[in-house]
């Protein structure tokens, strides 16, 4: 199997978001949903929790989609992307979009320039890709593999938002806990949290060098697969749902049990210690429940 080619010219990824951000936003293609946020404390966690406040637009936007195809099933927003949301080459496999509903700004996805399915494992291919993006920008990768797991689409698709997730100083409001992370070899778990979970450190300096970093991340992503007890069917397919999700610095995978918490749906950035809620009645679900106890629910809580 050959390698993947990457066609990303180190150092222009940064200038190209911004630069599509700006002309997304002129001509209507970019669709951000405003939100408001609130600091939710739980286990020693400041969760970030944003509210909606305005999901009319992409409701009309996903309506007049729908329309474009006989069957909405079948429906791929992805093949083709919209030309006004593209941002860069990845590489011979992948190719670099915004989202066009973001809540956080410069959110990125990193789609497979063929359809591949949401819950496949991912590959070489997937994990040179996301090194290339993380070459050029401080950033938090992460993968929903399937509709438990909070994906929305069924073609596969990693997604890229910058960090810090917020100006509270901390890369990611989890950042303490993964800081307390035990090492009995290279897959670890993190005492604090309540839910069934594997972790591993990653070298920044793999940056440098994206095909070897994918590499050595891939033989890493089977590692957690299997200390959490998710295992390969069907050929490039898992036995169950998880969120990852990475930096330069780290790596984690959560399996999960459901996609909701009464009406709350959680993606992997809830897992990153980032909520979002449609409306006060389920910020006031999740501050009466706890964030952390949410997450707890939605992925397999450890026994005690």
């Amino acid at each position: 199997m050959s390698q993947p080619k990457i066609l990303l010219q180190s150092g222009t990824l940064w200038t190209s978001v911004k630069q599509t951000t700006e002309h997304a936003l002129k001509c209507g293609a970019l669709l951000s949903i405003p939100t408001k946020f609130e600091f939710v404390e739980q286990d020693g966690v400041s969760f970030l929790v944003r509210i909606l406040s305005n999901l009319e637009r992409k409701d009309a936007a996903k309506q007049q989609q729908q329309k474009k195809t006989t069957s909405t099933q079948d429906f791929n927003p992805f093949l083709p992307y919209e030309e006004d949301l593209y941002v860069a080459d990845i590489s011979d496999t992948h190719v670099c979009i915004l989202n066009k509903f973001n809540v956080v700004d410069y959110h990125l996805l990193i789609i497979t320039r063929a359809f591949e399915e949401q819950e496949s494992l991912l590959t070489l291919e997937d994990f040179t890709a996301m090194w290339a993006c993380l070459a050029d920008f401080d950033g938090l990768a992460f993968y929903n593999s399937g509709k438990i797991s909070g994906a929305s689409q069924r073609h596969k698709h990693l997604q890229l938002v910058p960090l810090p997730l917020s100006a509270s100083g901390m890369q990611t409001p989890m950042e303490l806990l993964l800081k307390s992370a035990k090492f009995p070899n290279a897959i670890a778990t993190i005492p604090e949290l309540p839910f069934v979970h594997a972790f591993a450190l990653l070298d920044p300096h793999w940056a440098q060098s994206p095909l070897v970093a994918a590499a050595k991340t891939l033989e890493l992503y089977y590692g957690l697969l299997s200390s959490v007890g998710l295992n390969i069917v069907n050929g490039n397919k898992l036995s169950g749902a998880y969120n990852l999700l990475a930096t330069k610095e780290w790596m984690i995978i959560v399996p999960r049990s459901q996609e909701h918490f009464a009406s709350i749906s959680v993606n992997s950035l809830g897992f990153a210690g980032a909520l979002l809620v449609r409306n006060e009645t389920e910020m006031q679900i999740l501050k009466n429940q706890g964030p952390m106890n949410i997450l707890k629910q939605v992925a397999f809580p450890t026994s005690l």
